[in-house]
C-alpha cells in the first residue's frame, strides 16, 4: 500500500514475547494500536511500521521497561531475515558484495527502508534510513533493529563475536548505562542524519563463512540445489539488467560452484542462464511497460537490451507481440 510504512511481522515478534514473558497484557495492547493480536504465526506478512513503534513505546512506559528497542534486537537473529535476503546474502562471494545486495534488496524487510554505503576513511559505514518517518518520536526502538541486522550480516563473514565500534541512531536517543555496558566496546551517537554501524575497509574482501568458495571445483562439487541457485538469480539478475548482466563464471563464483557445475544444476531444472537472464529482462521490461510511462527506447537499455530492435525482437519472441502492442493491451485491460 502505497504511502504506508510497513515492516515484516517478525521485527514484532521479539517485543510481543518480552511483553508477555514480564506477566503484562499483550493482546489488548496490541489490538489498541490496531495489529494482529496472534503474530508469532505471521512472521512474514506485513503491519504498519508505525503502528508497532507506538506499541513498543506504550509498552515501555507502562510496563517500565529499560530500551525496549536494544532488548527485542537481542532477540532477533540472522535467520529472522527474509529467505530471499539470506539468498541472496549466502550467494555473494564478499562482504562487500553482500553488503551491496543488502542495499538494493533492503525493502524485503520494510517497504520504506532505504540503506547505503559511505566510505570514511579505514571504515565503511552501513546507513539506513526510514523513507518518510522523519520527525515520528520513539523510532529508536526500529532504529534498534536497523543496526542489529547489518551487524548479524557482518558476522557471517567476520565471525560471531564481531561487534562494531561504532554505532549511530537517527533518532535523538542515548541508550541507557545498562545497555552501553553490554557493549563497552561500542561508541554510541544519537541525533545523525541516518542509522548507521560502522566496519573496517580490511573486512570488504572477507568470504562468507557459511559458504566459502572451494579452493578447486571438482565436477561433484556439492552446493546450493538447483532450485535454490534458481531463486538466487532470479532475485538477482534484476538488479544488474541495467549495468551489464553478469557473465556465467560471475554467478558461479557468487554460488560457490565451478561454471560447470552451475550449467549443469540449471540444466537438471530445465533452464539455461540465457533462459533466466531472458526471462529477467522480459519481466523487467513487461513491467515497466505495464506500470510507467518510460519511453520504449529507456525500456530496452534499463532491461539491458543493447538497442531497441534487439529489444523488440526479443520481446516478441516470448510473448508474441511487440513490446508498443503489449503497452497498449495492457492499457486496454
Amino acid at each position: 500500500m502505497a504511502g504506508i510504512p510497513l515492516t515484516r511481522c517478525q521485527f514484532l515478534i521479539p517485543f510481543t514475547v518480552i511483553h508477555d514473558e514480564i506477566g503484562a497484557s499483550t493482546a489488548p495492547l496490541l489490538a489498541k494500536f490496531g495489529l494482529p493480536t496472534s503474530v508469532e504465526e505471521k512472521a512474514d506478512h506485513f503491519i504498519p511500521l508505525l503502528r508497532a513503534v507506538s506499541f513498543a513505546e506504550a509498552a515501555q512506559q507502562s510496563q517500565g521497561i529499560v530500551d525496549f528497542g536494544f532488548q527485542a534486537s537481542q532477540r532477533l537473529q540472522y535467520c529472522h531475515l527474509s529467505e530471499k535476503l539470506r539468498m541472496v546474502i549466502g550467494y555473494s562471494p564478499t562482504l562487500f558484495t553482500a553488503l551491496q545486495q543488502v542495499c538494493k534488496w533492503a525493502t524485503l524487510e520494510d517497504n520504506v527502508l532505504h540503506m547505503w554505503l559511505e566510505r570514511c576513511d579505514d571504515h565503511l559505514k552501513i546507513c539506513s534510513r526510514l523513507l518518510g518517518t522523519s520527525g515520528i518520536a520513539h523510532l529508536e526502538h526500529s532504529q534498534w533493529l536497523q543496526n542489529i541486522f547489518p551487524i548479524h550480516i557482518v558476522r557471517q563473514f567476520a565471525g560471531a563475536n564481531w561487534v562494531p565500534a561504532t554505532m549511530a541512531f537517527e533518532a535523538r536517543y542515548t541508550p541507557s548505562a545498562q545497555t552501553r555496558s553490554s557493549w563497552p566496546n561500542t561508541r554510541f551517537l544519537s541525533g545523525q542524519a541516518a542509522s548507521w554501524i560502522d566496519v573496517p575497509v580490511s573486512f570488504l574482501s572477507l568470504p562468507s563463512l557459511a559458504d566459502e568458495l572451494p579452493a578447486s571445483p571438482a565436477d561433484d562439487e556439492t552446493g546450493p540445489s538447483a532450485n535454490d541457485i534458481v531463486g538466487a538469480l532470479r532475485l538477482m539478475l534484476p538488479s544488474y539488467l541495467d549495468e551489464g548482466a553478469p557473465t556465467v563464471a560471475e554467478v558461479a563464483e557468487m554460488a560457490g560452484v565451478s561454471v560447470r557445475s552451475l550449467q549443469r544444476k540449471l540444466s537438471g531444472a530445465g533452464l539455461s542462464y540465457s533462459d533466466l537472464l531472458g526471462a529477467a529482462r522480459f519481466e523487467n521490461a513487461a513491467r515497466l511497460l505495464r506500470d510507467s510511462d518510460a519511453k520504449i527506447i529507456e525500456i530496452a537499455f534499463s532491461s539491458g537490451y543493447a538497442d531497441p530492435a534487439h529489444f523488440t525482437r526479443a520481446f516478441r519472441r516470448i510473448s508474441g507481440i511487440t513490446p508498443r502492442e503489449y503497452r497498449d493491451q495492457s492499457r486496454l485491460r
